[in-house]
């Protein structure tokens, strides 16, 4: 009898831990809806999304539910950096991994989006000096114009993630890995000249993956591996050295097609590019 209640005992305790478990497992997967994450979509999904990726550091842009070029790079970056088949859709196992390696707090995000304000949301950052007004940015461009900071050697400027610096150092090596050195310096300033553009993305990887944008994107080598001297031009670039003169455009004149950028007003050639406002 004694051996008869401890059987019943243990397969009670094995089904309630087996409850406890699916339970667990229900209430983390139940962190996003059931339906697959893709572009174009919108609404609460979206932005749970774009909070986790950007408290992972992949997501850059404005958290604002809406599916667009930016999240879905990210989410790309996000699927390549932890092993998982890259195809910019948040589906499941997708779902699943990013709310294990993450955090959402939905309230701080939705009073916040609701508000209308931009905000970070990386880890360890403390929430009361994640918040900020936005500002227009022509405001925020003669801030800086007035305050010029001092160009200094540092590895991880202020205002630059990791995930920045490396996907312009992508960029100017899919570019312009065949420049001389002040040119690829030209090609990471023109990047940084359209972030500070009314014309064009206020992130870096907004103006990166804009589309139709740079010839890296279009053709994959914006994937090549960068080297260090690439990186070193990105630095450069950041802390304050711009060849350019300020242009938002260039082109290489042996090979452009299109008859619009020929249109430009000229600032300079650097290497085989050509340099324009």
């Amino acid at each position: 009898m004694y051996y008869k209640h401890l059987v019943k005992y243990l397969l009670m305790l094995t089904l309630l831990v087996g409850i406890a478990a699916s339970t667990s497992n229900e209430e983390k997967a139940s962190a996003f809806s059931n339906q697959i994450i893709q572009i174009g979509a919108v609404g609460d999904d979206v932005i749970e999304l774009q909070a986790r990726l950007q408290y992972l550091g992949f997501y850059h842009g404005k958290i604002d539910g809406v599916f667009g070029w930016g999240t879905y790079w990210a989410l790309r970056n996000f699927q390549s950096e932890f092993g998982m088949p890259i195809d910019g859709l948040a589906g499941a196992a997708t779902k699943q991994k990013l709310v294990n390696a993450s955090k959402y707090d939905k309230a701080l995000v939705k009073k916040n989006v609701d508000q209308g304000k931009s905000f970070t949301y990386y880890g360890g950052t403390p929430k009361e000096q994640q918040v900020k007004n936005d500002q227009p940015k022509q405001q925020q461009t003669a801030q800086k114009q007035a305050s010029p900071s001092k160009p200094s050697a540092v590895n991880m400027p202020n205002g630059y993630s990791q995930n920045d610096i490396q996907l312009m150092a992508n960029a100017v090596y899919g570019e312009a890995r065949g420049e001389p050195y002040v040119g690829q310096v030209a090609v990471a300033a023109v990047i940084l000249n359209r972030v500070n553009s009314p014309s064009f993305p206020n992130t870096i990887s907004g103006v990166i993956f804009e589309p139709r944008a740079f010839t890296a994107v279009a053709d994959g080598q914006i994937w090549l591996t960068p080297n260090e001297t690439a990186k070193k031009a990105v630095i450069d670039a950041i802390n304050g050295w711009d060849p350019t003169g300020n242009a938002i455009y260039y082109f290489n004149p042996n090979t452009a097609t299109s008859a619009w950028i020929w249109s430009r007003p000229q600032v300079k050639q650097i290497g085989k590019h050509i340099f324009c406002m």
